[in-house]
């Protein structure tokens, strides 16, 4: 894949998941590559790979419409996310894990506990402690260096409302969020401990626990679908029935 078609498609998925378009709406190439502003090969290999990663549908009349996602879509590839990072962190505490990827691992624990173990959290904070998130739980993926297990969790992070950050905004809204959030990054710090201390079946049980704080933020939106679209806007894909 050239660098425009990778431009291309994370362009689209983003457009996707945060709700540009509507379930059951068509997707043309010509009005995408002209919003994407470039040519129309590049946008149908991206249809393609999306229609591969199950976030959009063909169409019987040719073409590709938006596909909706039912909350047990949702859940589930939340907790096969789970199991993944639960597996590659089993992995960096049996094989070891590298200087790097541990240095990587204690900065983003220093930088959460900056921003999460505080009186009250702002905006800003949890945006910050949503960008620590993700390379957290990349380094994680990257240090086990399994390259079937990188593309598995590739596959899993484009599914909607399943990577590793895709819910926390839902908290910034909670009153009990901040909580969460702490509880959250405690389990970061386990994790680490379990890794460094060549704890495999622990390692393995904490990544695969840690999921249930992004389950616990769907169910959430579920007492509140209008409120939650408002405040992660892809949620509109997602079928309550």
């Amino acid at each position: 894949m050239t660098s425009q078609q990778s431009r291309v498609l994370v362009q689209l998925r983003g457009l996707i998941l945060n709700g540009t378009f509507a379930p059951g709406e068509r997707l043309a190439e010509i009005p995408l590559s002209e919003r994407l502003n470039t040519s129309r090969t590049p946008v149908r290999q991206a249809l393609v790979s999306l229609e591969h990663e199950g976030l959009i549908e063909a169409s019987p009349g040719g073409g590709y419409h938006m596909r909706s996602f039912t909350m047990q879509d949702v859940s589930d590839a939340i907790r096969m996310r789970g199991v993944i990072e639960g597996f590659a962190a089993r992995l960096l505490a049996e094989n070891g894990a590298s200087r790097r990827t541990m240095k990587i691992l204690k900065d983003c624990l220093e930088e959460g506990d900056a921003v999460v173990f505080k009186a009250s959290m702002d905006l800003d904070d949890y945006a910050r402690y949503a960008q620590m998130n993700d390379r957290f739980h990349q380094a994680i993926i990257d240090g086990c260096a399994n390259k079937t297990l990188a593309r598995t969790m590739e596959t899993l992070n484009s599914q909607a409302f399943a990577a590793a950050s895709a819910t926390l905004p839902m908290q910034s809204s909670m009153e009990e969020g901040h909580e969460w959030m702490k509880q959250a990054h405690r389990t970061h710090h386990a994790i680490v401990q379990a890794i460094e201390k060549h704890q495999g079946s622990r390692a393995q049980a904490l990544g695969e626990e840690h999921v249930e704080i992004a389950r616990q933020n769907l169910d959430f939106a579920m007492e509140d679908p209008e409120r939650a679209a408002k405040i992660l806007p892809g949620f509109q894909l997602v079928r309550l029935m």
